[in-house]
């Protein structure tokens, strides 16, 4: 195998986890323990792990961008249930914009039972996986394609997002905090993101519950910016009483 690989295990095994061992990946990979310890500390250089006596734990900083395949496997239950009230929410022939988060990718397959939608999206994941629904319209935005979210963005994505007004936005983020708003790691998706809901009549934010109470790099908006919330678990009752004050609506599993 070769490092690289053993890497990205190690990285999965992370996120599944929250801690690695560093005898217990010695003896499965059939390495030295110092090899091992290379492997985590390119990691933790990279930002993904912090490493600790004997092993290392996950970097659950919100600021930390970790590659699109490693967040569509994150919290799979809390995405596909957000996803499922979403599929609630949305009529046929409804107009959307989805952003290329990965909880948007679960949003898209769960809305394929939908008719005659029209989707306006930078996710190149989302596109692909609805390049069969011939039924609807799917627009891309076009921009600047970013490898390690498999989205487009920058000036030439918002340019297109604004000439565009839909009947709902669902967008993500990598923080929710009371005093920060809604927050993400990177500025070209804040904007884009900003975007999407200014060219909306319904502005979404779709977050679970490990979002609540982080702050990432960037500011997206705050509550006034947003008409809904929707997540995977009942929040904390000072975000039901915030939510209420600002007149979001607050969308859960019952």
């Amino acid at each position: 195998m070769l490092a690289i690989e053993r890497r990205k295990e190690i990285l999965a095994k992370l996120q599944a986890e929250h801690r690695v061992v560093v005898s217990q990946l010695s003896q499965f990979y059939s390495v030295s323990e110092e090899t091992i310890r290379r492997d985590l500390e390119k990691l933790e250089n990279e930002g993904f792990a912090i490493k600790s006596y004997g092993g290392a734990v996950i970097n659950e900083s919100a600021n930390v961008d970790f590659s699109f395949n490693v967040r569509k496997n994150q919290n799979i239950v809390g995405k596909q249930q957000i996803a499922k009230i979403v599929s609630q929410m949305v009529k046929d022939g409804d107009s959307l914009m989805l952003d290329a988060s990965s909880t948007a990718v679960y949003l898209a397959k769960a809305l394929k039972e939908k008719k005659n939608l029209i989707v306006i999206t930078n996710s190149i994941e989302i596109i692909m996986e609805l390049l069969d629904m011939t039924d609807w319209r799917v627009l891309s935005t076009g921009g600047v394609s970013r490898v390690s979210s498999y989205a487009l963005v920058g000036p030439q994505t918002d340019k297109m997002l604004k000439s565009y007004h839909v009947d709902r936005a669902f967008i993500s983020c990598k923080g929710l905090d009371l005093d920060a708003g809604f927050t993400d790691s990177d500025e070209l998706h804040a904007n884009n993101k900003r975007t999407m809901l200014e060219s909306a009549k319904e502005k979404i934010l779709v977050a679970d519950s490990s979002k609540f109470g982080k702050t990432a790099f960037v500011s997206i908006g705050t509550l006034a910016d947003i008409t809904a919330v929707v997540t995977d678990k009942k929040p904390d009752s000072k975000w039901l009483q915030a939510f209420e004050a600002a007149g979001v609506e607050c969308y859960y599993p019952k």
